[in-house]
């Protein structure tokens, strides 16, 4: 899940990346989340998922608005996996599919 929320103060939108416990493969045990895109330079390690009591992964990125930012989630720092609600799928630099978060332009006052 993806939530995305204006900062007027900052001009920037905080967003929530969510890798809800019923989304998560039932046929592999995750110890660690990082989420990896563009914003972060695919950095595997910069973004780590908070693990929260309900079996989620969770993290707030602040985004540029008017921006379109590739991802995916890096399960364990080996399997990777695509959240399901993203905006759209572009195919990667590696034949895989990578998720698209789009952040709208910022409201008008």
């Amino acid at each position: 899940m993806i939530k995305k929320q204006y900062i007027k103060s900052r001009d920037v939108y905080k967003v929530t990346f969510r890798l809800a416990r019923e989304e998560q493969p039932e046929d592999y045990r995750i110890e660690s989340v990082h989420l990896v895109g563009d914003f972060n330079d695919w950095d595997r390690t910069s973004l780590p998922m908070q693990a929260l009591k309900s079996g989620d992964f969770k993290v707030n990125v602040d985004l540029e608005p008017g921006s379109k930012y590739e991802f995916r989630y890096l399960l364990n720092n080996k399997r990777w996996y695509n959240d399901w609600e993203a905006d759209e799928y572009v195919l990667g630099d590696f034949g895989k599919d990578n998720c698209v978060v789009e952040i709208p332009e910022a409201p008008a006052d």
